[in-house]
Formats: structure tokens, C-alpha cells, sequence
């Protein structure tokens, strides 16, 4: 049976909400803080939880594989995370956070069949995602699976979501997007408000120089609007993005897929109304537009 070619965008809105509770849950706050990291600004965090499966990077890695964050933003971080806790001790607290948050949020939920055959199905898919050219999906790969099924669970999503996010840059790169150019273009077509970018560090010289540079692509108009060729640049750095993370999905087949989703939205929907992530991210998950291909 032919995969529906919508299928990879659809595991992707169910499975990022239950990864990106690490970076937001007060849990993982007070993990950070008791390793010593400054949880006043979640930055230094974020750094320390998403770039310990590389081990002890510099800044020049941790900006390649966090691609839209200004060089100056990561710089601040990395290494200094390392100074703070190496990465062994950083994936201890990350897995400590997440055993916390998903006790609170799913307690009843963590040993009923379902859940059994939703950790399954997820490991399955995430087993089989080829991490050749993406190293934060393979450093995570590389990681042994915690005994616990629901730590097993947020590491399975976890690989698959930055399969899709390591074949996300490889999409935007092709584009011939730069780091700052993608999020002007993502803001343009309405995906997140521009301001929401804030934090990627980019300074205002910057942004408007990245627009500049799309408006002589033709991609924004005079007023820095997206235009139908900038649109349609975006729509294919989506349909590339789903096409290169389909893989696991193709292995999973169609109807293990649509079970691992079905399976899935008590816990998706369990993690957005305990209203964990903001109202509006970056990620675009509810706008960005939907695959043509």
C-alpha cells in the first residue's frame, strides 16, 4: 500500500509536542537549575538538553546542527554548558525531567496495553530512521534505550523528531535558504510572527538584510511580503521536509502508522491543554501549509 504522503507532516504535529515538553516543563527547570545552569532564560537549557547527545561540541557544531539560531545566540551557550555539567550528567537530568512531566501529566495512562503497543510501534519507527547525514537524529539514535516504556517513548520520538528536523535543514539548504533568510521566509508566510524569532538572536541589521536578499530573489515584495514565487519556495522546502521524513513511516507501513497516531492523541493532546508550549511557537505546526506532492 502507497504511503499517504500527508502522513509524515501528521506524525510530526503528534509526536513534537510530546519532545518538546523537555524544553518548557517546569520539571526540567529545576533539574537545570540544580545542575547549575541559569533557568532565569531558558536558553541556556535548551543548549545543554538538545546538544548533549553530540558530547562536548564547540560552538561551531552546536550552530551547524542548530541551524537558525544567529552564531552570536550559540555562542553564548556553547561550550559553557560544558563548564557547567558535562553531557553525561546533562542526559541523566533531561531523562529525570521527562520522567517527571510525563508521571504528571499521563499518571494512569503509563501501564495499560495501548500504551505498551504505542512504545512499540514508536521504537519501530524510530529503529528504523536512517540517521546517514543527520547527526542529532543519529547521536540520539546512539544513545541507549532507557528501561522505563515511557522514557523509551519520549527517546523514540525524540529520533524521529530530529530525523525530520536534520532533514529539514537539508530541505532548506537546497532552497538556498540561509539560517536567517528561513525563519524571514517562515515569518513571511505566516507561520509565526516574526518577533517570536527573538530569541534565535539575530540582530535587526541582520533581518533586514536577510530580507533584502529575499526580496532580490523575488521571494518578498517591496514591503517584505511574501510573494507567489517566495510561497511556492516555501511550500517545496515543506514538501521536501515531509518526502525526507518519511522513511520510518514507509518502514512502519500505512496501518501501523495510523495506529501509532491513533494511539498517540491522549498523550499529544494531554501535553498542549496542560498548556506546556506556548500559544505560539516557532514551529508552525498548526500553519504551515500542507503537502502537494
Amino acid at each position: 500500500m502507497t504511503l499517504d504522503r500527508a502522513l509524515p507532516r501528521r506524525a510530526w504535529h503528534h509526536l513534537e509536542p510530546m519532545h518538546a515538553v523537555l524544553y518548557f516543563a517546569q520539571e526540567a527547570a529545576v533539574e537545570a537549575e540544580a545542575l547549575g545552569y541559569d533557568v532565569t532564560d531558558r536558553w541556556p537549557r535548551y543548549f545543554a538538553w538538545r546538544i548533549a547527545p553530540l558530547g562536548a561540541v564547540g560552538a561551531e557544531v552546536a550552530t551547524a546542527v542548530c541551524y537558525s539560531f544567529s552564531p552570536a545566540a550559540v555562542a553564548r551557550h556553547v561550550p559553557k554548558a560544558w563548564a557547567v555539567a558535562g553531557p553525561e550528567k546533562v542526559l541523566e537530568a533531561r531523562l529525570r525531567s521527562v520522567d517527571a512531566v510525563y508521571r504528571s501529566l499521563f499518571a494512569g495512562r503509563l501501564h495499560t496495553a495501548e500504551f505498551t503497543e504505542l512504545v512499540g510501534l514508536a521504537r519501530l519507527a524510530a529503529e528504523a530512521a536512517v540517521t546517514a547525514g543527520r547527526p542529532l537524529a543519529a547521536a540520539n539514535a546512539a544513545l541507549a534505550w532507557p528501561e522505563e516504556p515511557h522514557l523509551a517513548l519520549w527517546q523514540a520520538v525524540t529520533v524521529l523528531r530530529e530525523h525530520r528536523g536534520d532533514g529539514h535543514l537539508a530541505a532548506l539548504l537546497t532552497a538556498g535558504l540561509d539560517p536567517c533568510e528561513s525563519l524571514v521566509s517562515f515569518a513571511a508566510v505566516g507561520a509565526a510572527p516574526a518577533e517570536n524569532f527573538a530569541g534565535r538572536g539575530w540582530t535587526d541589521e541582520e533581518w533586514s538584510a536577510a530580507r533584502e536578499r529575499l526580496a532580490s530573489r523575488g521571494w518578498l515584495d517591496a514591503d517584505g511580503e511574501v510573494t507567489e514565487r517566495g510561497r511556492a519556495g516555501r511550500n517545496e522546502v515543506e514538501r521536501l521536509t515531509d518526502q525526507l521524513a518519511a522513511g520510518p513511516w514507509e518502514a512502519l507501513g500505512t496501518e501501523r502508522s495510523e495506529r501509532f497516531m491513533e494511539l498517540m492523541v491522549p498523550f499529544f493532546l494531554g501535553v498542549i491543554q496542560a498548556g506546556l508550549l506556548p500559544m505560539q511557537s516557532t514551529l508552525g505546526i498548526t500553519t504551515v501549509p500542507a503537502p502537494t506532492w
